[in-house]
């Protein structure tokens, strides 16, 4: 009885007043300063959202996968260093610009196109220089089964 109560009160009050008009994307631009580079593909920003008003979020970039820096097997995890290492040498020190943010799978991040002062969209030059691969939220692909490496077990993972 209470069950159907309550099912009752929910279906009556339905979403507060406009929250069904909330936009699912922004478009930006957000002007940002990366605050770290977590890995190939996801980097934390403090994003100016307000004047004088910033939010830290991670921010995966859209439409690409990096590898696991605690990866499968020794190749995948070297491979995963030298993505990280590029996105940071092509985010530099400068501020970063998103656009195109909308919500992410994982809660506390968000997925964006993300632009440099050098670089149009920093996940389209990772995946041309071969460091990512092209992700629409599937299956990733096995990485060292690709380049026929044997996997590691958890206790001897690197890193």
């Amino acid at each position: 009885m209470r069950f159907s109560l309550c099912l009752l009160l929910a279906v009556l009050l339905g979403t507060p007043a406009g929250a069904q008009d909330w936009p699912r994307e922004i478009d930006g631009p957000i002007l940002a300063h990366v605050v770290k580079v977590r890995d190939g593909d996801t980097i934390e920003v403090e994003a100016l959202i307000w004047p004088m008003q910033t939010v830290r979020v991670a921010v995966r970039l859209r439409g690409v996968d990096a590898l696991e820096l605690k990866g499968a097997c020794a190749a995948e995890t070297a491979a995963a260093r030298d993505a990280r290492d590029r996105l940071t040498a092509l985010v530099g020190d400068g501020p970063v610009w998103l656009t195109r943010v909308s919500g992410d799978k994982y809660f506390g991040r968000v997925l964006a196109d993300v632009a440099s002062r050098t670089e149009p969209d920093l996940g389209a030059r990772l995946l041309r220089e071969g460091h990512v691969d092209a992700y629409d939220g599937g299956r990733r692909r096995d990485w060292c089964a690709a380049v026929g490496t044997r996997r590691v077990a958890p206790s001897e993972s690197p890193g």
